[in-house]
C-alpha cells in the first residue's frame, strides 16, 4: 500500500491556474516519487512496512491564491553560493510572467532585513531589473547570518501584504523557515513559506543535490590542476588545496574523483593522524620519495581534533567555529619534515570565497531555474512548510523537518571507495601518534 508523505496546505484551492490553456499536463498530489528506492530497504527486518512517496513538484491546476492579488516575497540567507541570483530571477519571472502576480518583493540582508524591513526596505523585483542577474555571482538581495525574532518577521510580512515567502538558504536558514511557518500558523495567517535548499557543501538531509554544488566541484577541479602544476615544478613539491565542507566532505571527495591528480583527500568523516607510522605525514613522505610530488585536498572541517579548540565557540549561524586546517597542515608538515631532514616545498591554495562568489555553471543554472519555478508552483497552490528537493532525480515536496539531518559522506559507500581507488591513499591513516 502506498502512503503519501504530505506537506502542510493553507486550504482549498479554488482558483484556476493561468497555465491551464497552455499546459498539457498538471501534477496532482498523487503524482509521487518513491522514498526508498533500493530493494534492501524492503528486506525483512528493515522496518519498511509500506511504500512511502513524496509529492512530485510541479504546476497545479487549481490554486489557493488568486494570482492577480498575490504578493510574493524572496529572501536569501547565509553564505554565498553559485546560483543565488538564478533562483531569484526564476521566481520573479515565474511569478510575474507566468502567474501575473500583483508584486514581487526582495527582502534585503536575509532574515535581518525581513525583521528590519523599515530600516532596509525590500526591493520590488521585475523581469526588467532581474533580466541579467543570473550572469553574476553573489545575490542582489544581499545576505546575513543568524536568527531573528519570528514575530517581527511575521509582522513585516503582514505589513507588506506578502502571501508567499520563498526562503533560499541552507540548514540554519531552513530551521528559521520552519520556526517562521510555525509562528504564521499560530497566528492563523494564510501565508505560504517555501524553502529552496542552498548549501555549497551539499549536505542537507534527504536532498540528493543542492544548487551550487556542481559549480563548486568544477571550480575546485581547476584549482587542483593548478596545484598539480605547482607541485610538479619543484623538488618534493606539495600542492595543498583547502576546500569547503564544514561537516561533510562532498566537495573534496567529488573534486578528487573528478580530477585524477589528487593523491590524498582528507574529509571530516574519515579521521586521520598526522604523525606516527600510519599517520598522514609518513604516507606523504613515502609518496614524495616515490613520485617527487603530491597533491593534497582537505575539506575545511577535516582534522579539527588536531587543533586547539575553543570550547563552545560558535558563529552567528550557530555553527561551531573551525580552526584553519589548511594552515595547520602546512605549518605542521614543514616542522615535521624539517625534523626528518627531508626537503618539502608546500604551495597552499584556499579558493573558498572565489568559488562561492562565482556564477553558476550550465547544470546548476538549469537546476536553479527549475527550483525557482517549482517553488512558485508550490506556493501558489497553498503549500507551506516545505522544501523543494531532488529525490531519485526528480523534484519533490519535502516537509522542512525532514531536512534537519546532516547528509555525510559514507566511509563505506561508493563515493569514498572511488576516492580511495583514484588517489591510492591508504584506507586508514589513523591510530598512530600525533593527535593533540
Amino acid at each position: 500500500m502506498a502512503k503519501m508523505i504530505a506537506v502542510d496546505t493553507l486550504g482549498e484551492c479554488r482558483y484556476d491556474s493561468p497555465f491551464k490553456a497552455r499546459y498539457p499536463k498538471f501534477f496532482t498530489d498523487e503524482n509521487g516519487v518513491i522514498r526508498r528506492v533500493h530493494t534492501l530497504d524492503y528486506a525483512p527486518g528493515s522496518g519498511a512496512d509500506e511504500i512511502e512517496y513524496f509529492q512530485r513538484a510541479g504546476a497545479r491546476e487549481k490554486l489557493f491564491f488568486k494570482p492577480e492579488e498575490a504578493v510574493v516575497g524572496i529572501v536569501t540567507c547565509g553564505g554565498l553560493c553559485p546560483g543565488l541570483n538564478n533562483v531569484i530571477r526564476a521566481v520573479t519571472f515565474c511569478a510575474v510572467e507566468g502567474y501575473g502576480v500583483k508584486k514581487v518583493l526582495g527582502f534585503q540582508y536575509g532574515y535581518l532585513g525581513l525583521a528590519e524591513d523599515e530600516t532596509y526596505p525590500p526591493l520590488e523585483l521585475s523581469p526588467d531589473n532581474t533580466d541579467e542577474i543570473h550572469e553574476k555571482g553573489g545575490t542582489i538581495l544581499k545576505s546575513s547570518r543568524g536568527p531573528q525574532d519570528a514575530d517581527r518577521m511575521v509582522a513585516a510580512l503582514r505589513r507588506r501584504g506578502v502571501n508567499i515567502l520563498v526562503v533560499i538558504g541552507g540548514d540554519g536558514t531552513l530551521r528559521g523557515a520552519r520556526d517562521l511557518q510555525k509562528e504564521i500558523a499560530a497566528q492563523g495567517l494564510p501565508i505560504a513559506v517555501v524553502g529552496v535548499p542552498k548549501t555549497i557543501d551539499n549536505d542537507i538531509g534527504v536532498i540528493e543535490r543542492s544548487f551550487g554544488f556542481e559549480t563548486a566541484v568544477q571550480e575546485a577541479s581547476a584549482v587542483i590542476s593548478c596545484a598539480h602544476a605547482e607541485a610538479k615544478s619543484i623538488r618534493h613539491g606539495v600542492g595543498l588545496v583547502k576546500l569547503m565542507g564544514r561537516e561533510s566532505g562532498w566537495i573534496a571527495a567529488s573534486a578528487a574523483t573528478s580530477n585524477s591528480n589528487v593523491n590524498f583527500c582528507l574529509v571530516p568523516e574519515v579521521p586521520f593522524d598526522l604523525e606516527g607510522p600510519r599517520g598522514f605525514f609518513e604516507c606523504l613522505r613515502r609518496r614524495l620519495e616515490a613520485k617527487d610530488h603530491a597533491v593534497v585536498v582537505v575539506a575545511e572541517g577535516a582534522g579539527q581534533q588536531l587543533a586547539a579548540q575553543t570550547a563552545g565557540a560558535v558563529d552567528r549561524s550557530g555553527n561551531r567555529k573551525l580552526q584553519d586546517i589548511g594552515l595547520l597542515l602546512k605549518d605542521r608538515a614543514r616542522d615535521w619534515f624539517a625534523r626528518q631532514n627531508f626537503e618539502v616545498n608546500i604551495k597552499y591554495f584556499d579558493p573558498s570565497y572565489s568559488i562561492r562568489s562565482t556564477p553558476a555553471n550550465a547544470n546548476d543554472a538549469e537546476y536553479c531555474l527549475l527550483l525557482g519555478y517549482n517553488a512558485l508552483h508550490a506556493g501558489m497552490a497553498g503549500k507551506t512548510g516545505l522544501v523543494l528537493g531532488l529525490h531519485n532525480h526528480r523534484l519533490v515536496h519535502l516537509p522542512i523537518h525532514m531536512t534537519a539531518g546532516r547528509k555525510l559522506v559514507d566511509p563505506q559507500g561508493w563515493l569514498w571507495q572511488a576516492v580511495l581507488q583514484a588517489t591510492r591513499q591508504p584506507v586508514c591513516m589513523h591510530g598512530g601518534a600525533g593527535a593533540l
